[in-house]
C-alpha cells in the first residue's frame, strides 16, 4: 500500500507544471544565476499542451521561427545542464518530469536512477575538442539574440542579400548554419559553397571557369539536371550565360525561394581580375529582384573575413547593399555563461574576468580554454602564465598571425607601435583597418590598441627579440 500511495503521490506531483517550473527555476538561480524568462515557460507550457512551435507562436506574439530556431535550442541547452542529459522537444516533458520526482523524493528515488547535475554530465559526455564550426544542435554555442533575429528576418525578405563579416574564428560559419537550418525550416532550398575548401586554385584564374563550376554546383546541390552546354553563348559572354543559366534553369524551376550562401570567399581577394568580375555579378542579381519577381527567389548570404581593396565601383559593389552583419568577441557574461555549459564552476568571479581579459573574448580561444579547463588538465593560473609562449595552447594560433604580418612588412612595423606602448595609437587608416580585419587590434575612436593581452604579450616577446628583429 505504502508503494502504491507513494506512486500516486509522483503522479499527482508530475501533473503540476508549476510545481515542476519552480524547481527548474530554483535549480537555474542556483547554478546559473537566472529563472527560466516568460519566453521559454511559453515554451515548456506548449510542450506540456502538446503544440506545435507555431501555436505557442501564435499565443505569445512571436515568430515561429525565432522560438524554433532561438529560444527553444537555447532552453534546451539549459534544461540538459541540469538533468544531465541532451533534452530534446521530443524528449522534455519525461526527462523534466523524471527529474523533478528525483528532486522531490530524494530519500525516495534509487541513487543509481538519479540524473547527474551538470558536472557529471562532463564526465559521461566529453565536449569534442573545438576546431571549426559548432554544429546547430551542440550545446557549447552561445546564441546572440540580436543577431540571429536580424538574420532570420532578413533572409526571408524577397531578394535579400546578407553580408557576414569578422575576422577568422569568430563563428561565422556556426551563424551561417543557423541561418540556413532557419531557412530549411521555412521549405527554403538550401546551397552552400565554401570557397576555401571546395575551390581548386587553378579555377580561380578563369571566370568561365569559375562561373561553371559555380553553376554546376548549384545544379548539383538542388539535384537539378545539369544543363551547362544548353545555356552557355560565348558570344554572350560567361557572366550573362551564368545568369541565363540561374534564371531559367534553377530559379524558373523550383517552387521555393532558394538561399545561395557562398562562405568563405577571401580566396577570390586574392585573384582581383575575378574579383572585379564575379562581386559586380552578385550586386546584379541583388538589382534585378527589385525589377523581376523570378529573381527574388534568390536569397544571397556572403560571408568573409577581410575586404583587399578591389577597385569596385560603388554601383557595382556587393559589399555597401543588403544586410551587413559583423560578429563581435563574448562579453563576460557570455564567456560565463559558456563557462556553465562546459560544467566549470568559477571559484572566484575575477577568474572569468581574468580569462576574458587574457584573449579579449575571441571566440574560438575562448571555447579552447573551456575544453583544456573542463577536462580538468590545466589550471587557469596555468593556462594563462603559458597563453603566450611556445607551449601555451594558443601557439598555433599566434604563429599563424606572425606569419600572416611576416607576409607583409608594412603591418609588422605598424603592429609593432601598437604593442610597445600602453596608449592608444594613431595609425593610418589603411593598415588599422587590415589590422582591425585581421583581427589583432581594436580601435578606440580613431586610434588603435592591441585586441587583447595575449597579442600584446606574445608580440613584444617577438619584437624584443633581435634575431627575429634583423629578419623582420
Amino acid at each position: 500500500m505504502n508503494l502504491i500511495y507513494r506512486q500516486e503521490i509522483s503522479t499527482q506531483f508530475l501533473m503540476t507544471l508549476d510545481s515542476l517550473l519552480a524547481i527548474v527555476n530554483h535549480k537555474l538561480l542556483e547554478t546559473q544565476n537566472r529563472p527560466l524568462n516568460d519566453t521559454e515557460t511559453l515554451i515548456l507550457r506548449g510542450i506540456w499542451q502538446s503544440q506545435t512551435y507555431g501555436q505557442m507562436a501564435q499565443a505569445g506574439g512571436y515568430s515561429p521561427g525565432y522560438l524554433t530556431n532561438v529560444v527553444a535550442p537555447g532552453l534546451c541547452q539549459k534544461l540538459s545542464l541540469i538533468v544531465g542529459r541532451r533534452v530534446t522537444k521530443k524528449n522534455c516533458r519525461a526527462l523534466l518530469e523524471f527529474y523533478a520526482t528525483a528532486q522531490a523524493f530524494p530519500t525516495r528515488t534509487a541513487p543509481s536512477k538519479q540524473l547527474s547535475t551538470h558536472f557529471l554530465t562532463n564526465k559521461q559526455k566529453s565536449p569534442r575538442f573545438p576546431s571549426g564550426s559548432v554544429p546547430v544542435d551542440s550545446p557549447y554555442y552561445i546564441h546572440n539574440t540580436a543577431i540571429q533575429e536580424q538574420a532570420f528576418a532578413e533572409i526571408s525578405k524577397p531578394g535579400a542579400l546578407i553580408r557576414l563579416k569578422a575576422p577568422r574564428e569568430m563563428g561565422k560559419t556556426s551563424l551561417l548554419l543557423r541561418i540556413l537550418e532557419y531557412a530549411k525550416n521555412l521549405d527554403y532550398f538550401n546551397v552552400s559553397l565554401n570557397l576555401e575548401e571546395h575551390l581548386e586554385g587553378e579555377i580561380l584564374s578563369d571566370l568561365k571557369r569559375f562561373l561553371r563550376w559555380l553553376c554546376a554546383n548549384i545544379s548539383l546541390q538542388l539535384g537539378l539536371e545539369l544543363k551547362l552546354d544548353d545555356y552557355w553563348n560565348w558570344d554572350l559572354g560567361s557572366k550573362v550565360s551564368c545568369s541565363l543559366f540561374l534564371r531559367n534553369q534553377v530559379l524558373e524551376r523550383i517552387s521555393s525561394p532558394i538561399v545561395l550562401a557562398l562562405d568563405d570567399v577571401d580566396p577570390i581577394f586574392k585573384h582581383p581580375q575575378l574579383a572585379k568580375e564575379f562581386f559586380p555579378l552578385l550586386r546584379s542579381w541583388y538589382e534585378e529582384a527589385k525589377r523581376h519577381s523570378i529573381w527574388q527567389k534568390l536569397r544571397l548570404i556572403v560571408v568573409y573575413s577581410t575586404e583587399v581593396y578591389v577597385p569596385l565601383q560603388l554601383h557595382q559593389s556587393p559589399f555597401n547593399v543588403g544586410l551587413p552583419i559583423q560578429l563581435r568577441h563574448f562579453n563576460l557574461v557570455q564567456v560565463q555563461q559558456l563557462s556553465q555549459n562546459y560544467g566549470i564552476d568559477w571559484a572566484d568571479d575575477n577568474e572569468v574576468k581574468f580569462l576574458t581579459d587574457m584573449v579579449g573574448g575571441h571566440p574560438a580561444l575562448v571555447h579552447l580554454a573551456l575544453y583544456h579547463l573542463s577536462g580538468g588538465e590545466i589550471t587557469l593560473t596555468q593556462l594563462l602564465e603559458d597563453a603566450p609562449t611556445p607551449v601555451g595552447i594558443y601557439y598555433h594560433h599566434l604563429q599563424r598571425h606572425w606569419a600572416a604580418l611576416q607576409a607583409q612588412p608594412e603591418l609588422v612595423s605598424a603592429f609593432e607601435r601598437v604593442i610597445q606602448t600602453t596608449n592608444p595609437v594613431l595609425l593610418e587608416p589603411v593598415l588599422a583597418y587590415k589590422l582591425s580585419n585581421m583581427g589583432l587590434i581594436k580601435q578606440e575612436n580613431d586610434r588603435s590598441i592591441p585586441s587583447c593581452e595575449l597579442y600584446r604579450q606574445y608580440f613584444q616577446r617577438k619584437f624584443s627579440s633581435p634575431t627575429l628583429k634583423k629578419l623582420v
